[in-house]
């Protein structure tokens, strides 16, 4: 039994971030989120991830099964499961990778030990296209507010489940129609309203289907580059739908958090009070070659473990790599006096 898929599921899915907007907790440890229009509803125990679907068909169908932790993607025709686990990218050894981005970099191995298991959710492209201009200058319940009244304008009711309403998310088409910005504006979208528009529009002139289809099977540079002729995308916005939508694991999102990680092991950057394009790819091509072709998923360890939403979880995110040899016994005290394992625990699931 491998209680670490299970923790990465946890971290990946049961907890709100800002890398998914559709997932609410509906009751302890139990969560309910929207993907590949339909209604999911999971949760666990020490052994099994369990799911609960609800379709959108005219006879919206229920299932409910579980997934041992040990289980993988199999070659038959994708049902449910399959789905769920391809979500959950549980194919990707993520124990053998921790081990060697440790090896690479003790800063990771330090910090990795708070954080065993954050797994990336391989999210729909056009969903994140238009959740990531959503989040342009904005916090994570207007973002989640704004994709959920996306959804409700333009997209098709799934299903009714425990008296909520649950709702595809748009197809291209329906967000590029003259009217949506309009609409937008008047529900709150701001300027925002003019990009989703104006996205969708050029989507659909470059191809739609057939052009985000291509994006996967780009060279990772040259996908960034097509996602920026979009309105409202530049260089991190480009990178995040890159990681986490098209499979390019390499991709390096930089922000304020991950500039200040950065800074870290490049000490020179403590210099730049701006990222400026050069900075931005120097930071990139860093990390590409501490960790390799998932250096984006290793980054994304370092950025949980920096972003104070998870301070719930102890982590020793204020050491540096120089430091880490001469603070052993602080993190020693930390760790006596932090809450056992059992408690921790039930700290999450509330």
């Amino acid at each position: 039994m491998d209680l670490s898929r299970l923790r990465q599921i946890y971290y990946c899915v049961m907890r709100e971030s800002a890398f998914q907007k559709r997932w609410k907790e509906i009751k302890d440890g139990k969560w309910r989120g929207v993907f590949l229009n339909k209604v999911w509803t999971l949760w666990n125990d020490k052994e099994f991830l369990y799911y609960e679907v609800e379709s959108g068909t005219p006879n919206p169908s229920k299932s409910s099964k579980r997934i041992k932790s040990s289980t993988l993607p199999g070659d038959s025709q994708l049902n449910d499961e399959d789905l769920l686990q391809s979500y959950l990218r549980l194919d990707v050894p993520l124990q053998k990778f921790y081990s060697e981005w440790s090896k690479s970099d003790p800063l990771f191995e330090k910090v990795s030990n708070d954080f065993l298991g954050v797994r990336l959710l391989n999210q729909d492209v056009v969903e994140n296209i238009f959740s990531f201009i959503c989040s342009s200058n904005n916090n994570i319940i207007r973002i989640s507010s704004m994709v959920e009244k996306l959804c409700l304008f333009y997209g098709n009711e799934i299903a009714t489940v425990d008296g909520i309403k649950y709702y595809s998310f748009p197809k291209v088409t329906a967000l590029a129609d003259p009217s949506v910005e309009s609409k937008l504006r008047s529900a709150g979208f701001g300027y925002r309203a003019k990009f989703i528009q104006q996205s969708a529009e050029k989507i659909v002139e470059l191809g739609e289907e057939a052009w985000l289809t291509n994006l996967q099977k780009l060279p990772y540079i040259d996908a960034k580059k097509e996602l920026m002729k979009l309105a409202g995308i530049g260089a991190k916005v480009a990178d995040c739908i890159c990681l986490m939508s098209l499979n390019h694991l390499e991709a390096i999102p930089v922000d304020t958090h991950v500039f200040q990680i950065a800074q870290r092991y490049m000490p020179h950057l403590k210099k730049c009070k701006t990222v400026t394009d050069k900075v931005y790819n120097e930071i990139g091509e860093y990390f590409r070659s501490l960790y390799g072709v998932y250096a984006g998923w290793a980054h994304t360890i370092l950025f949980c473990a920096d972003l104070r939403k998870f301070q719930d979880v102890p982590t020793n995110k204020e050491h540096t790599i120089e430091s880490i040899k001469e603070t052993k016994k602080a993190a020693a005290m930390k760790r006596k006096n932090a809450p056992t394992k059992t408690a921790v625990k039930k700290a999450k699931r509330k």
